[in-house]
């Protein structure tokens, strides 16, 4: 079936601001209607759950049509049963009468040739739904073998994300994790960002610099345009340490990352607590601007 193969395809992811620091985001939040601000790994298993809802959501929207075109299968039966049996007692009536009762045979001929016409029509009608059920609509077990498939497919990118982590982190065990932060800045200077992150994330892991570290993975996210994951390592970085001397950059990044992603009620508000808190900045220069 068509669907059963798009459906298949689709297997292979509140801010409470004070004027002085922000205390708190509203991204990363998983169970929001509208989250933002997501890992990679959120992302994916994510959007792995809204696919599935979106099936059970046609599966049920399906079976009520099913449902409907069942009734509507019983109905023409019926109909049907009874055009049938009229049609036999007319042609029955119709062999019994005499020449004499010439009016009365025309209108049983009349009578046998319309329902005639009738069975024939709701006989399509019937093989029209019959195929629509077969061609459009997913089985109950069908169903049951994609759900079935999301939640391995869920499974394994569970299980792929948890190899390549411990993969990434077994080759940075012979390193000490000072020097690992050391080569993670060089490389963010010099912008190899994919080989920073790496890096980055791992020392994020093992507790080690995890302001800094989730910090510049957000900078990192940022200048690369994926706002909504920037305001992830964003939070984070301000959960583990608010005072810390980049704040000033953080907070105008997370307000412009809220900006560009639309949500600009808590962007404006992070504008606003940049030129509060650190008026003579450049960064509430800048913050100026967006206001």
């Amino acid at each position: 079936m068509k669907i059963i193969s798009k459906l298949l395809a689709l297997s292979v992811m509140s801010l409470a601001l004070h004027a002085s620091e922000p205390s708190a985001y509203g991204a990363g939040d998983i169970s929001s209607p509208t989250p933002y601000g997501l890992t990679p790994e959120e992302k994916a298993l994510l959007e792995t759950e809204k696919k599935l809802k979106k099936v059970q959501t046609l599966a049920n929207t399906q079976g009520n049509k099913v449902n409907s075109l069942s009734e509507r299968l019983d109905g023409l039966q019926t109909i049907i049963e009874g055009l049938v049996k009229k049609t036999h007692e007319n042609r029955v009536q119709l062999n019994d009468i005499t020449d004499t009762n010439s009016e009365y045979t025309k209108r049983l001929e009349t009578s046998v040739t319309q329902n005639s016409e009738k069975l024939k029509e709701l006989q399509t009608q019937l093989e029209s739904i019959r195929d629509d059920l077969d061609k459009k609509y997913v089985t109950r077990a069908e169903f049951d073998v994609l759900v079935a498939g999301f939640k391995e497919f869920r499974s394994l990118v569970s299980s792929e994300l948890k190899r390549m982590r411990g993969e990434s982190g077994h080759s940075l065990k012979k390193t000490s994790k000072a020097q690992i932060y050391k080569d993670a800045q060089n490389l963010y200077k010099k912008k190899y960002y994919t080989k920073a992150i790496e890096k980055y994330k791992y020392l994020l892991t093992h507790n080690y610099k995890p302001a800094t570290s989730a910090f510049k993975l957000g900078e990192i996210h940022y200048y690369r345009k994926d706002y909504a994951t920037a305001i992830a390592y964003y939070k984070e970085s301000a959960k583990r340490y608010s005072k810390a001397s980049y704040m000033p950059t953080l907070m105008l990044h997370t307000a412009i990352s809220m900006h560009k992603t639309g949500d600009k009620k808590n962007a404006h508000n992070f504008f606003q607590a940049v030129i509060s808190k650190y008026p003579s900045s450049k960064e509430a220069k800048i913050a100026k601007k967006y206001l």
